[in-house]
């Protein structure tokens, strides 16, 4: 059984359920029912399907982790630049207060500071005001609903889905 970390320091994802690699003790199929085959045929391809998520998801888990912690530093910076912006406008007021009054300078750098809020607070309005409904999505998912509310109303296999493509059915005698 695998440990949750190598040697290496390095993370193993859990053990997954397994698909047997060597053949089952099966009757021939000259023996078996149609019945028994299909079945046969369904538990190995779920077993198959059950492994490829499984390990699907143990992959994404472990990207995700590592996106996370990444995404942690770059917030980690953020917070130290955000923080040095207050040393950086007293600079500036500081600096302004060489050739004017100080009261002045450190008003003219909030006055600064309220412009630029300003701005990108205008810019994040304009960006959010132009979010839409994802319309193509809702007709498409109204498309299938209407069609698989159809099935099954008498229409001959295939006749929903021709309709969903707007071309009518045809149907051949």
């Amino acid at each position: 059984m695998a440990s949750p970390t190598s040697s290496s320091g390095a993370e193993v994802p859990p053990v997954l359920p397994s698909i047997p690699l060597s053949r089952e003790p099966v009757k021939p199929a000259s023996e078996q029912s149609i019945g028994e085959l299909v079945r046969d045929a369904t538990a190995q391809v779920s077993t198959l399907v059950r492994a490829e998520v499984e390990l699907a998801r143990a992959e994404v888990t472990a990207e995700v982790k590592k996106g996370v912690q990444g995404s942690v530093f770059f917030i980690v910076a953020l917070t130290i630049l955000l923080f040095s912006l207050f040393f950086a406008f007293f600079a500036l007021a500081e600096l302004l207060a060489l050739w004017l009054n100080r009261a002045v300078s450190f008003a003219i750098v909030f006055g600064i500071m309220l412009l630029v809020a300003g701005l990108f607070g205008l810019f994040g309005y304009l960006r959010v005001r132009r979010i839409r409904k994802p319309e193509r999505t809702l007709s498409s998912l109204k498309e299938s609903a209407q069609v698989l509310s159809q099935r099954g109303r008498g229409e001959p296999d295939g006749a929903a889905a021709h309709e969903l493509n707007g071309r009518p059915a045809s149907r051949a005698h």
